[in-house]
């Protein structure tokens, strides 16, 4: 960062126009470009003449891991040298311009690995081949003659050696093959392996740069307050209230919603703020609460239009001659992202050039918005990647990159860190949408279950922040874990009579992609369903479940019941179980809770997942135990009310999250079956709660169908 302090506002803004800030925040192409030593192999690799490795990584790091199994990946094919592998951020401006060369930019709905691990693959393994060729040509030899291992090409016949460092220079020069044969993942070295992250060490020392942290020469900061109510507008404000105050530049209206004030630091933009008097108008959505939101789903649940999901059978015949109906009402509430680094993004702007470095879960889309914003061509516009201070999906909206888009044309020619207070951050999310299940299940004389009707009613994801999406009016995301069939969320069950409907009923209050999305609320109507259709039948909720589970279903089940020893916990202590399958992987949980005097104790979780590949078992069982960090702070506290059309919860004081000594010890069993890849970062999120939920049903007998945990009275019925 001293670098980037000694660097004059004008020597920057032509540097920054030539290229992009990486880690560290250099100029990450400078290096591959401007000095002969130093080549681009292709658009994934680089190679230092020390034979340093730098590896492009197109998809955000936000906490999951990403940046390191995606280089892992690249480097197994690479034959490189593990210990000498650094990575930087390619930027979104430069994979237009290369003609989307790194492909997807998006990291979300743990996509990741799974949809990208083929090209990054072939991108490793073209560059070993141009390497492994340019050695050949050398040594005037077959290529088949050559091997590589940890950056080094040999020729066995003739005991010679050549580094990658040495033949960089020379593969750089020559075309990439045009048929790349992967290696089979039984043969990998440095994939499939618990390697360490690379991203560990600056984030312990304190050298990783956030968006948050970024200076630049002559920053000036702002910071925004947006409508309270979804949907409204700004009617005014007085600006010479607040203009004279210690570092005010300057204040502006942002987007006919918002105010900012722009000063030298924060804390003095975030005073002025405070004493600006603002006046709102507060929009259609001004008259809705919580009461409501709840009148309008409950509606919902007996709606006659709806769209239906999933249909097998004959699902409503089967509830009519049933010998024994079993009927729930569940419901999931509005819940925020919480991330610890709250929105931010510095843009700078002048006519001709507009550049914004933040923290994203989508850079091309955070350069479409910057464009936008910025009213230029999108050649001439860029977004620059930095790490992301959590995500958890909130950070796929661009919607703070407009902002600080807008606010930096306010001031032609000076870096702008637009900055949102946590109140700003908590009160303008896209919420986890809200939602109400009814659940029907048939059982026969003989206790089998021959039907189930599920009618959800509540928001769509995608009529919020995506109506492009929606197929002939229906969001698909919606049945998230219930479809009946794919490789993305398939139901586990075979029920020979299922519906699966929704009634679609939007707020103005935004739904957005929160981490694990609706498969989520989806597992909890699920799986405790399943747990009272187990009671009413008279048998074991896990023997119950294993009758009707498809083969992957129960392989994962079954394996987090035998590891934590289900049906023989030790004295006072009670199991809940949990099965879903959703953005490609099969996962299960398992809990042990204990409930004393209407306290809850959540002693052990053990997690199984099957997502086909493992690229790193180590990261993976971290991706699981975050995951119940998440799922539990969702299922315990989580719950976002509405009052006058405004989110009430506005800090962490009144939307608390999981704290370090309420954090269960897990347990992770990999089951990978392979053939296929699934996502790691989300699913396990869906069996948190309703392990957790079934757990305390078996401890004091009364039945959670609302959440948060916190608001219901625990002790035994």
């Amino acid at each position: 960062m001293d670098a980037i302090a000694s660097i004059s506002r004008r020597s920057f803004l032509v540097g920054s126009v030539a290229g992009a800030f990486s880690l560290g925040f250099d100029i990450p192409f400078a290096r591959s470009q401007g000095t002969s030593a130093v080549r681009e192999i292709n658009a994934w690799v680089v190679v230092h003449p020390d034979d340093r490795v730098v590896i492009r990584i197109a998809r955000s790091e936000m906490g999951q891991g990403t940046l390191t199994g995606l280089a892992q990946l690249v480097a197994e094919e690479l034959e490189c040298d593990w210990s000498r592998v650094s990575t930087e951020f390619p930027t979104p401006g430069q994979n237009v311009a290369r003609g989307r060369v790194w492909r997807n930019f998006s990291t979300g709905g743990s996509r990741g690995i799974r949809e990208s691990h083929e090209y990054v693959r072939q991108g490793g393994a073209a560059a070993r081949a141009m390497l492994v060729s340019a050695a050949a040509k050398r040594w005037n030899v077959a290529e088949a003659e050559c091997s590589t291992s940890n950056g080094v090409v040999s020729h066995a016949a003739s005991g010679r050696r050549l580094r990658y460092g040495e033949l960089a220079a020379e593969a750089a020069t020559l075309e990439p093959p045009k048929d790349i044969k992967l290696k089979d993942v039984k043969d990998w070295k440095i994939a499939g392996k618990g390697v360490k992250r690379l991203d560990t060490a600056p984030k312990v020392d304190g050298t990783l740069v956030y968006g948050i942290d970024l200076r630049l020469p002559g920053m000036l900061t702002a910071t925004i307050r947006d409508c309270p109510v979804q949907g409204g507008k700004l009617k005014g404000f007085d600006a010479a209230k607040v203009d004279r105050m210690p570092g005010v530049r300057k204040v502006v209206a942002v987007d006919g919603t918002a105010v900012a004030v722009i000063a030298d630091s924060y804390w003095q933009a975030r005073k002025a703020l405070e004493a600006l008097p603002v006046e709102w108008d507060m929009g259609p959505g001004a008259g809705t609460s919580s009461a409501t939101i709840d009148a309008m789903l409950t509606e919902g649940l007996t709606a006659e239009n709806v769209f239906i999901g999933t249909r097998v059978g004959d699902a409503k015949a089967a509830i009519a001659g049933a010998a024994k109906v079993v009927e729930a009402v569940y419901s999931y509430p509005y819940q925020n992202h919480a991330t610890m680094e709250p929105m931010n993004a510095t843009a700078i702007w002048t006519a001709d050039r507009c550049e914004v470095w933040c923290p994203t879960q989508n850079g091309e889309s955070a350069l479409a918005a910057a464009a936008e914003a910025a009213e230029l061509p999108v050649a001439k516009c860029d977004v620059h990647k930095a790490f992301l201070g959590g995500g958890f999906g909130r950070r796929g909206r661009s919607d703070y990159v407009r902002q600080a888009v807008l606010i930096a044309r306010q001031m032609p020619g000076t870096p702008v860190k637009l900055v949102w207070s946590r109140e700003e951050d908590m009160m303008h999310c896209a919420f986890h949408p809200v939602t109400k299940c009814k659940l029907t299940g048939a059982l026969d004389a003989s206790g089998k279950l021959v039907g189930l009707h599920m009618r959800i009613s509540g928001q769509s994801i995608l009529a919020s922040l995506a109506p492009q999406g929606l197929q002939n009016g229906m969001d698909p995301v919606v049945f998230q874990g219930l479809n009946a069939g794919g490789t993305e969320g398939q139901f586990g069950y075979d029920v020979p009579n299922l519906l699966v409907d929704h009634a679609m009923r939007n707020t103005h209050v935004l739904a957005g992609f929160w981490r694990g999305v609706n498969l989520n609320h989806n597992a909890i109507y699920v799986e405790c369903f399943m747990d009272e259709l187990a009671r009413a039948a008279g048998e074991d909720p896990l023997a119950f479940r294993r009758r009707y589970l498809k083969p992957k279903h129960r392989a994962v089940l079954d394996a987090a019941a035998e590891r934590i020893g289900y049906g023989k916990p030790v004295p006072g202590r009670f199991h809940g179980v949990a099965q879903i399958m959703g953005f490609g992987s099969y996962v299960a949980a398992v809990a042990e809770v204990s409930v004393k005097e209407g306290q809850l104790k959540i002693h052990r979780i053990v997690a199984a997942t099957d997502p086909g590949t493992v690229v790193n078992p180590a990261q993976i069982e971290r991706q699981v135990a975050g995951s119940f960090v998440y799922g539990l702070s969702a299922a315990l506290y989580g719950e976002c009310t509405v009052k006058d059309g405004a989110i009430e919860q506005t800090n962490f004081d009144t939307y608390p999250v999981l704290r370090m000594d309420e954090m269960p010890h897990v347990e992770t069993v990999l089951v990978p079956s392979g053939g296929f890849w699934g996502g790691v970062g989300e699913p396990t999120i869906g069996v948190a709660a309703p392990a957790v939920l079934n757990a305390i049903f078996a401890a004091t007998g009364k039945r959670i169908r609302s959440l948060p945990v916190a608001k219901h009275d625990l002790r035994s019925a």
